[in-house]
Parts: structure tokens; C-alpha cells; sequence
């Protein structure tokens, strides 16, 4: 199957916004200082739970974006 080069660029955008977005919340996270994330200095349920989230978000945001990418080199190779 050959990808689109609109697609393709499409992927590769989707899985950089991913990090670009995940690793700004991850940072805000840490540094919460309204309780949520962090009881008396222990993270609690709700950091966990979003930890969680951004781990699969980077995962998944770096697989479509390396399907993204193979799919620009394939179209290159193939140009």
C-alpha cells in the first residue's frame, strides 16, 4: 500500500504536534501546584492516570509519525 504524499505529511505533522503537545503537558504536570497531581509531595491517582496518557500518546504520536515518514521516503525513492 503507497500512502499519498498529503497523507504522509499529514502523519508525520500528526506525530510532531503529538510530542509537541504531550511533552508541554507532562512539564505542566510536574510542576502543578494546585494538589491535583502532587499530595503532600507523593504523586497521586490523577498523575498516574495522566502519566499514563501522555505515555501512549507519545507512543502512538511517534508510530503515525514514522508511518508518515516511510511514507514520504517510499514516494521519494519512487519519484
Amino acid at each position: 500500500m503507497t500512502l499519498s504524499r498529503r497523507l504522509s505529511w499529514f502523519l508525520l505533522a500528526f506525530g510532531v504536534w503529538s510530542w509537541v503537545i504531550w511533552i508541554t503537558f507532562v512539564k505542566n504536570l510536574v510542576k502543578d501546584g494546585s494538589g491535583l497531581a502532587f499530595d503532600h509531595g507523593h504523586p497521586t491517582a490523577y498523575f498516574w492516570v495522566h502519566l499514563l496518557l501522555a505515555v501512549v500518546s507519545f507512543v502512538l504520536g511517534t508510530v503515525i509519525g514514522g508511518i508518515g515518514l516511510r511514507g514520504l521516503r517510499t514516494l521519494r525513492r519512487t519519484s
